[in-house]
């Protein structure tokens, strides 16, 4: 028998829904080539393309987004490193107390994002650490970690344990079994929970604020440029990068593990 289709009122919802999730990127996509320089009006009186070299020519911009992408790429790393290892302990050992620490792995993603910037600042200040780019990508690590400790531990529990008991009868080393084994099946949840990782730590601004001090990360450069109704377009295009950064790691990630049981931790 074929599929039965879903109601009309089910499908109309669905469509409200998605004009509700997605208009609002439309919105800024149709102004980011407005003539206009602050009033909006709908329609745009006329489209424009001199915002683009406009954003181009910031250095302010640059700077932020620099430092934008070392953040992300550091706090990935760490979290690639400690995200693994995580998840390696919790499946691999049995332990009292092994479900509280898998929770307790995933609270810093599930937390409201101001609680866990209000935690990090005040523990930032009890240890008389100055603000840096280091206790950025403290802060960004917290939860990137989650993202691939969720894709690492799920791919570890679809792996079958007799890969690796049969790994080391055969006389593989802790190394080679890692190598030749492990990092084949493990290979694309890393990829994938790395380039989630990025994306999350690229736009976060909340933790960011927090934990940044003097310094300005493109969200924050962003957040600042609101104030400036003059240059709303220019913060328009540089709100479109951001989509675009944001958006093709997530859809390359799922792409990779579409076929081998999803993507872990995906949303904050």
């Amino acid at each position: 028998m074929g599929r039965q289709k879903a109601p009309w009122w089910l499908r109309l919802s669905v469509v409200g829904v998605l004009l509700f999730l997605y208009v609002p990127f439309a919105v800024i996509l149709l102004y980011a080539f407005t003539t206009e320089e602050s009033a909006f009006t709908f329609p745009p009186p006329g489209l424009t393309l001199r915002w683009f070299p406009t954003a181009w020519a910031r250095s302010d911009l640059w700077a932020a987004l620099w430092l934008s992408v070392q953040v992300a790429g550091v706090a990935t790393l760490a979290a690639l490193l400690l995200g693994t290892l995580a998840a390696a302990a919790v499946h691999r050992s049995r332990f009292f107390g092994r479900e509280a620490v898998s929770l307790l792995l995933l609270l810093p993603i599930a937390l409201p994002g101001i609680a866990s910037g209000i935690a990090m600042r005040s523990a930032i200040g009890l240890l008389d650490i100055p603000f840096s780019f280091w206790t950025v990508v403290i802060g960004h690590t917290t939860f990137c970690m989650v993202v691939v400790y969720n894709n690492v531990l799920a791919r570890y529990r679809r792996m079958a344990p007799s890969l690796v008991e049969a790994s080391m009868d055969l006389g593989a080393s802790g190394w080679q079994t890692f190598r030749h084994v492990l990092l084949p099946i493990l290979g694309t949840a890393l990829v994938a929970g790395g380039m989630l990782a990025f994306a999350l730590s690229f736009d976060e601004i909340i933790v960011t604020t927090f934990t940044a001090g003097n310094q300005d990360t493109l969200p924050i450069w962003i957040f600042n440029q609101l104030t400036r109704p003059r240059d709303r377009p220019v913060t328009n295009v540089v709100a479109l990068f951001v989509i675009a950064v944001t958006v093709i790691p997530i859809l390359l990630a799922h792409r990779l593990t579409r076929d081998s049981g999803g993507v872990g931790g995906g949303g904050k």
